[in-house]
C-alpha cells in the first residue's frame, strides 16, 4: 500500500509517466520534491532515475534485498533493486539475455549503481561453492576494473572493449584520450595511496591473478608512467634538418630495465622513423613535436592494450566451464551526454555513442510497447516521436558522414589541417537542419556571436553542442609508428610483448592502421548489435550539484541533465498510448470499494470485476482499454480522479468502521455492566437470605429457650401453692430466665466447630435448659459448617469417617491418633 501511494502521490509521483501536466518544470519539481524526501529513485515506466544523494541511506540492507526479491515491479517503492530483480528474473525464468544500461555524467553515481546491481544479483542468485566463488570474483573485480560487463556464474555480456583509455590520465604527463565506456577509475592503484594499492592487490588475488601476473601488470603500468617523464631535446643535423634526442637518458634506461629492451633501440624508435622509399627502407629523423607525438601515442597504446588485456583476463577468470553457459546479463556503465564550454573530439564521439544509445532506447521502448499491446490484444496506434536517425546518419554515414569526411581528410596527401576539414563539412551540410557553422549561418544571414569560426554545431536530441575542430585530425589519426610496435615486440617482458603482436617482423603489414573514428564507429556498431540481441534495462543517473554536497539540489544543473538524458522524450514515448497499465487482480483489490457491486467481495473473475467497477464510475470509453490480463488507462488525469475517489471512499469507510466499532464497544460495555449488576444482585440477595436465616435461627433458639423456660416454670408452679407466693416465685423465675437468655445471647461462643465451649448456667435449676441450648447451638453450627464444605472436602471427610469406623477399637493407638 505504501509503495502504491508513493507512485500515485500527485505532489511527487513515483512514476513520471503519471505527471500531469507533463512539462520540464513539473518533471524537475517532482524530482526535487522526491529528493527532499530522500526518495532518490523515480520511475519512467520500467526506467529508473537515480539522483545521487552523496551520503549513505538506509535502503541497501539485507532486509531491503529480501523485500525486493521476487517482487512486483510496481508493488514496491522505486528502487534500483527493483530493476535488478526484474532483469534477474527475466534472465532466470524467461531465459532472455539481459543488459542494464547505466548512463550519466561523472559524479552522477553510475559506478555505484553498477555495484549495487551486481551485489543484488550476487545476493539473490543460486548458491553453491563454485557460484559463490564466481560471485566473489565478480564483486572484487570492481576495485581492479570498473566498467567490465559480466554477471554471476560467468554469465558475461561480451560487449566490445574500448579502443582507447577513456579519460585523461594525469600522471606526470597527459595521456589524454577517449573511449565510449566510462571507467571513472582505471582500477590501477595510485602509488601514493597504500590502502588502495593493497586493496587492489587483494582483489586481484581473489579474482585469480597469479603473483607473476600482478607484477607484470604493475611493471607495464610503470612503463606508462615513466614514459611521461621522457623529455626530448632539439638538435640540427649537418643537412640543416631538425632532429630530436632524449634529454635525460636515465629515464629511458629505467624503462628498458623494466621491459628488457636495449635503450638504443627504444631511443631510435622514439626519435626516428623508418619509411619505405623506392623499395628501400630509409631512416628519417623526427622533429621534437613529432617525437612527442610518437611518445604519447606509445603511452596511450600501452595503456589501452593493457586495459583490454585486463578486461579479457577478468572475463576469463569468471568464465563458466564449457557447456554450462546459458544466458548472460551485462551491466554497461557508460559516460553520459556531454555539453561543455569547450567541446572537442572526445565529446564528439561520446555524444555520438549516446545518440546511438538514445536511438536504440526509443526503438526498443516502442518495440516493447507494441509487443505488450499485441500481447494484450489492444489496437496499436503509431506513436509520433523524434527520430534521431537523421543525426546518427549525419555523423556515421559511410560516404558523406562527419566521421567519413574526417577519415578522408586524415588520409589525404599534402597539407592537412582542420580548416580544410571544416570547409568540407560546410559544403556537404550547408542545408542540413541539424548542422550549422559560422559559414552556414552567414549564408542564411543569421547573426550568432556564440558560434566561433573554428567550430561547428550539431543539434543533438539532447540539445545543441558546439564542437571546436582543433585537434580533430591529430586525435583521429592516432597512428603508432611501426618502429615503436616492433620495439615493444622485441622486449623480453612477456606481457608487454603480447600486447603488440603486429610488431613481429614476420607479420609486417604496410596497410595504414584504422583511424580512431573508424575504430570507434565499428565498436559502437558492435555494441548496438549486442544490445539489440538482449533485453535492455535502463538506469539514468543524475548529479544534483557540482560540489558533491550531501542532499543539495541545484535545479539548473539537474534541468540540463534532464534535457541531455532525454527524459522528457522518454516520458512522451512511454505515455504516447496509455499512461497506466496494471494487472486486473491488483487493480480490483485497490479500487473495488468504489462500487457496491464489488465491495466488499467480488465472486467473479478479476477482469469482470474491473469492467463492472469502471462501468459504474462512468469514465469515457476512450480513456480505457481492457487487455487479456491488464487494464489500460490513457490519461494520468483519469487515474488521479480514480485515486481521488478512492481516497474519499477510504475516508467514508474509515468513518463507518469507527462508527461500527464504537457501537460494538458500547454494546459490549453495556452487556458487561448488566452481567455485573446481575451477579452483584444475586450475591446481595444471597447475603440477605443468609442474614435472614441467621436471625430466624436465633429467634428459634430464643423461642425454644422460652418454651423450655415455660416448662420449667410450670414444673416449679407445682411446688408452689396457689396464692401470692406462687405468683412471686413465677415472677422471679421469669426474670431469672430472661436475664439468663439475654446474657447467653451476648456470650455465644465462636462459630468454629472445633470450639465446644459454652457458658455455664448461673442457676442450678437452669442446668438442663442450658445443656439443651448448648446441644441445639452446636448442631446448628455443625450444619452450617457442612453446608460450606466443597464436594472434594466433603468426600475427604467421608473417607476419614469411614476409616475411623473401620479401625475403631481395633488399633492400640487409635485413641491417641484420633486426638
Amino acid at each position: 500500500m505504501e509503495a502504491t501511494n508513493s507512485l500515485l502521490d500527485a505532489a511527487a509521483v513515483g512514476d513520471l509517466v503519471l505527471l500531469d501536466p507533463l512539462t520540464e518544470e513539473s518533471l524537475l519539481h517532482t524530482l526535487q520534491e522526491r529528493f527532499r524526501r530522500s526518495d532518490i529513485y523515480t520511475y519512467i515506466g520500467n526506467v529508473v532515475i537515480s539522483v545521487n544523494p552523496y551520503r549513505s541511506l538506509p535502503i541497501y540492507t539485507p532486509e531491503k534485498v529480501q523485500e525486493y526479491h521476487n517482487c512486483n515491479f510496481f508493488a514496491v517503492k522505486p528502487h534500483i533493486y527493483a530493476i535488478a530483480d526484474d532483469a534477474y528474473r527475466s534472465l532466470r525464468d524467461r531465459d532472455r539475455d539481459q543488459c542494464i544500461l547505466i548512463t550519466g555524467e561523472s559524479g552522477a553515481g553510475k559506478t555505484e549503481a553498477s555495484k549495487l546491481v551486481m551485489s543484488y544479483v550476487a545476493a539473490v542468485c543460486s548458491k553453491g561453492e563454485e557460484v559463490d566463488k564466481v560471485k566473489e570474483q565478480l564483486l572484487q573485480s570492481n576495485p581492479v576494473l570498473e566498467g567490465g560487463d559480466q554477471g554471476p556464474g560467468g554469465a558475461m555480456a561480451e560487449l566490445p572493449p574500448p579502443c582507447h583509455p577513456p579519460e585523461q590520465l594525469k600522471l606526470r604527463q597527459d595521456c589524454r584520450h577517449y573511449g565510449y565506456l566510462n571507467r571513472e577509475s582505471s582500477g590501477l592503484p595510485g602509488m601514493d595511496d597504500a590502502a588502495n594499492f593493497h586493496a587492489t592487490q587483494d582483489a586481484m588475488r581473489i579474482i585469480g591473478f597469479s603473483p607473476a601476473e600482478v607484477t607484470a601488470l604493475l611493471e607495464v603500468t610503470a612503463v606508462v608512467l615513466k614514459l611521461g617523464n621522457v623529455q626530448l631535446s632539439s638538435s640540427y643535423q649537418a643537412s640543416g634538418m631538425e632532429a630530436c634526442s632524449i634529454a635525460e637518458p636515465q629515464e629511458l634506461q629505467e624503462i628498458c630495465e623494466l621491459i628488457g629492451l636495449d635503450p638504443g633501440r627504444l631511443e631510435r624508435a622514439l626519435c626516428s622513423r623508418t619509411v619505405k622509399a623506392r623499395d628501400e627502407m630509409v631512416l628519417t629523423t623526427l622533429s621534437v613535436p613529432q617525437g612527442y607525438y610518437g611518445r604519447d601515442a606509445l603511452a596511450k597504446n600501452i595503456y589501452s592494450r593493457l586495459f583490454d588485456w585486463l578486461v579479457n583476463r577478468i572475463n576469463a577468470s569468471i568464465q563458466v566451464k564449457p557447456g554450462k553457459q546459458r544466458k548472460v546479463m551485462g551491466v554497461l556503465d557508460i559516460y553520459g551526454f556531454e555539453i561543455f564550454q569547450d567541446n572537442g573530439f572526445e565529446q564528439f564521439i561520446i555524444n555520438y555513442c549516446n545518440e546511438k544509445l538514445q536511438q536504440i532506447f526509443i526503438l526498443m521502448t516502442l518495440k516493447e510497447e507494441q509487443e505488450e499491446y499485441v500481447r494484450e490484444g489492444i489496437q496499436w496506434t503509431p506513436v509520433e516521436f523524434f527520430d534521431n536517425s537523421i543525426i546518427c546518419n549525419l555523423i556515421e554515414n559511410s560516404k558523406c558522414g562527419i566521421l567519413a569526411m574526417l577519415d578522408e581528410e586524415c588520409l589525404r596527401p599534402g597539407v592537412v589541417n582542420e580548416d580544410t576539414f571544416l570547409t568540407k563539412l560546410n559544403q556537404l551540410f550547408a542545408t542540413h537542419k541539424h548542422y550549422e557553422s559560422k559559414e552556414t549561418q552567414n549564408a542564411r544571414r543569421v547573426m550568432d556571436a556564440s558560434l566561433p569560426p573554428q567550430c561547428f554545431r550539431i543539434h543533438h536530441y539532447a540539445g545543441k553542442v558546439t564542437y571546436n575542430v582543433t585537434g580533430f585530425i591529430e586525435k583521429n589519426n592516432d597512428l603508432l609508428f611501426r618502429d615503436l610496435s616492433q620495439a615493444m615486440w622485441a622486449a623480453r617482458h612477456a606481457l608487454l610483448r603480447s600486447l603488440f603482436p603486429e610488431g613481429d617482423p614476420q607479420k609486417v603489414s604496410l596497410k595504414l592502421p584504422p583511424t580512431a573514428g573508424f575504430q570507434f564507429k565499428a565498436s559502437v556498431a558492435t555494441l548496438m548489435k549486442n544490445l539489440y540481441s538482449k533485453n535492455p534495462n535502463y538506469i539514468r543517473c543524475i548529479k544534483p550539484n557540482e560540489t558533491k554536497t550531501a542532499m543539495l539540489f541545484t535545479p539548473e544543473l539537474v534541468l540540463a541533465q534532464i534535457r541531455y538524458l532525454g527524459l522528457m522524450e522518454n516520458v512522451r514515448v512511454r505515455r504516447a498510448g496509455y499512461a497506466f497499465r496494471q494487472l486486473y487482480g491488483p487493480f480490483l483489490e485497490r479500487y473495488k470499494m468504489l462500487s457496491p457491486r464489488t465491495w466488499p467481495r467480488w465472486a467473479g473473475s478479476d477482469r469482470d470485476g474491473a469492467e463492472v467497477l469502471l462501468a459504474e464510475l462512468a469514465f469515457p470509453p476512450e480513456e480505457l482499454a481492457f487487455g487479456h490480463t491488464k487494464i489500460f488507462i490513457r490519461s494520468p488525469r483519469t487515474l488521479f480522479d480514480l485515486e481521488r475517489q478512492r481516497q474519499e471512499r477510504v475516508v467514508q469507510l474509515a468513518t463507518l468502521i469507527q462508527k461500527t466499532f464504537r457501537g460494538w464497544r458500547c454494546r459490549m460495555h453495556y452487556q458487561q455492566m448488566r452481567k455485573s449488576q446481575i451477579i452483584i444482585s444475586a450475591w446481595f440477595r444471597g447475603h440477605m437470605q443468609k442474614n435472614k436465616y441467621k436471625q430466624m435461627k436465633r429467634s428459634a433458639l430464643i423461642i425454644q429457650a422460652h418454651v423450655r423456660g415455660w416448662k420449667v416454670r410450670r414444673a416449679y408452679r407445682r411446688y408452689f401453692r396457689a396464692g401470692a407466693s406462687a405468683r412471686l416465685a413465677n415472677f422471679i423465675y421469669r426474670r431469672l430466665v430472661q436475664k439468663f437468655l439475654v446474657s447467653l445471647e451476648r456470650n455465644l461462643p465462636p462459630l468454629v466447630v472445633t470450639d465446644r465451649t459454652w457458658p455455664p448456667a448461673p442457676y442450678k435449676f437452669l442446668a438442663d435448659a442450658n445443656q439443651e441450648l448448648r446441644s441445639i447451638f452446636y448442631h446448628w453450627k455443625c450444619k452450617k459448617y457442612r453446608e460450606q464444605l466443597t464436594p472434594q472436602r466433603r468426600a475427604l471427610l467421608q473417607a476419614k469417617l469411614c476409616a475411623s469406623e473401620l479401625f475403631k477399637d481395633k488399633k492400640t493407638l487409635y485413641s491417641k491418633r484420633c486426638q
